[in-house]
């Protein structure tokens, strides 16, 4: 009896202690983006987003990236829902967005639905995160599309 009720104290704790964080009502993100293509291309590029925030728990997220290597090109610009929990010093959260993409190789270009899956963790203090990681997997749906899978890990500092 003892046990359940330590249990039961340091879950109602956990979950107060997480209504309590307040959201912002935007964040901003910009950082360094790798990008797996599939065939074995590896490319470098940036990743912006900007999250608007309804609650603590649930927001609206615009995405937009662009990877390149040797005059090849791949951009991305989606948007859609991401939940999140707030913790004291880390924020995991995962997204589903929907939009576009464009490939571009040697003077040829090819663009297609895009859809991004995944999520991340963001992790800080305060009101500035020092480190978000997400991994994200999309896959252009288009069958005009030369790109039929991705992955990507987008570290920022």
């Amino acid at each position: 009896m003892r046990k359940f009720m330590g249990v039961s104290l340091f879950v109602g704790l956990m979950v107060f202690s997480t209504m309590a964080l307040a959201a912002p009502k935007a964040e901003i993100f910009g950082g360094y983006q790798y990008t797996h293509l599939d065939g074995g291309l590896n490319m470098n590029g940036v990743n912006g987003a900007l999250t608007g925030n309804f609650n603590s728990f649930l927001g609206i997220r615009a995405d937009f990236s662009s990877s390149f290597k040797s005059g090849a090109n791949f951009q991305t610009y989606t948007f859609g829902p991401e939940v999140s929990v707030r913790l004291p010093m880390i924020k995991p959260f995962a997204h589903a967005l929907f939009g576009g993409a464009r490939a571009s190789a040697g003077g040829v270009s090819n663009s297609g639905f895009d859809m991004m899956y995944g999520g991340g963790v963001d992790v800080g203090a305060g009101r500035w995160h020092f480190v978000w990681a997400s991994l994200t997997g999309w896959s252009p749906a288009s069958a005009a599309s030369p790109i039929k899978t991705t992955s990507a890990f987008r570290p920022a500092l």
